[in-house]
């Protein structure tokens, strides 16, 4: 948009120095008062080829046969200029989705973030720092343009409809967040993006209390009611500030490299079946296990010293991200 600005001011200083040129020449030369002269220069450049409003001297002959010259010139120039603009408008949208498309149409393992409200734009940011692929779907365009100057992935349609869930790739996907603004509207997309891929990964969002059985029901791993959850933050910023400064700090990493991840033990680890003594990860890798999320489900917090690590358990630790990325090389590495 701004190099059309450019060349259409470009343009139009270029018609404004032919006319103002052809009228002052006319005045100076064969004496045409100033709305004859500007409306003699208008039809010369225009090529409309009325008489002369006044005789015109040779001087003033040779005069505007230059003004002819370069005012054709500029106005064929213009023409010109105007029906590229025009064609690249028209054309560049049906490329760029076109493009944005077939980059879709390549993810696979990505997230889909339906609605990009402050929920999705929020969820959004976690995933891009992250660094992991995930696209964008809301049915408000303003949105989407927002989400595609921000250089994201983002389809301008109804994520409710399953050509939609589709298009975004839910059957290639690892997981989708529902972050549209009715519960109706996230209990629908729950119910249609598990239907086309049962083994996605679901999260949703809530408002209402009472929708967020259905939404379980209907196949969403996880459910977070926002208006809930900042209402018993805030409470305890003032009842345990110390723990709601740690719970900011483990959310957001503030102006530390240290982070909270999951980190899964593969069959072939050699730290499967050794105990959390045996491991000795905070001694070698330097990362602290705050719980063991076992196979069964069940949820082992501050893990004793003699706590066995299993293949398939979910290691929660705590970090920098150096020694976050080693702990997960160990555990996916394949025993000598």
């Amino acid at each position: 948009m701004k190099k059309l600005a450019k060349r259409m001011l470009f343009i139009g200083a270029l018609m404004l120095v032919v006319l103002t040129t052809g009228t002052v020449g006319l005045v100076l030369i064969d004496g045409y008062p100033v709305f004859d002269a500007f409306y003699m220069t208008v039809f010369t450049v225009t090529t409309v080829g009325y008489s002369e409003l006044h005789p015109l001297s040779r001087a003033g002959r040779v005069f505007n046969s230059f003004i002819i010259f370069f005012g054709v010139t500029v106005m064929f120039f213009a023409i010109g200029a105007m029906t590229q603009a025009i064609i690249q408008l028209e054309l560049g949208d049906v490329f760029d989705k076109r493009r944005m498309r077939r980059m879709i149409d390549k993810l696979a393992n990505h997230y889909i973030i339906c609605g990009f409200g402050r929920v999705g734009r929020g969820a959004a940011e976690e995933l891009h720092a992250a660094g992991v692929a995930y696209v964008i779907v809301d049915r408000d365009p303003e949105r989407v343009d927002q989400a595609v100057k921000a250089g994201m992935l983002a389809l301008p349609a109804d994520a409710t409809r399953d050509e939609t869930l589709h298009a975004a790739g839910v059957t290639r996907a690892r997981g989708l967040i529902a972050a549209l603004g009715t519960d109706a509207d996230n209990l629908f997309v729950t119910l249609s993006a598990k239907t086309l891929n049962p083994m996605l990964n679901l999260a949703a969002r809530v408002s209402e209390e009472a929708a967020e059985q259905k939404l379980r029901r209907a196949g969403a791993d996880a459910v977070f009611a926002p208006y809930a959850i900042t209402g018993h933050r805030l409470a305890q910023a003032l009842l345990r500030p110390h723990v709601s400064q740690f719970l900011d700090f483990t959310d957001k990493d503030l102006a530390t490299d240290v982070a909270i991840e999951q980190v899964r033990v593969k069959e072939t680890s050699e730290y499967a079946s050794k105990s959390l003594q045996q491991a000795q990860l905070r001694r070698d890798v330097g990362v602290v296990v705050l719980a063991i999320r076992k196979s069964s489900g069940e949820m082992l917090f501050n893990p004793p010293a003699e706590a066995e690590i299993q293949a398939g358990d979910y290691l929660i630790v705590m970090g920098r991200h150096a020694d976050l990325r080693k702990l997960e090389g160990l555990l996916t590495e394949v025993r000598a």
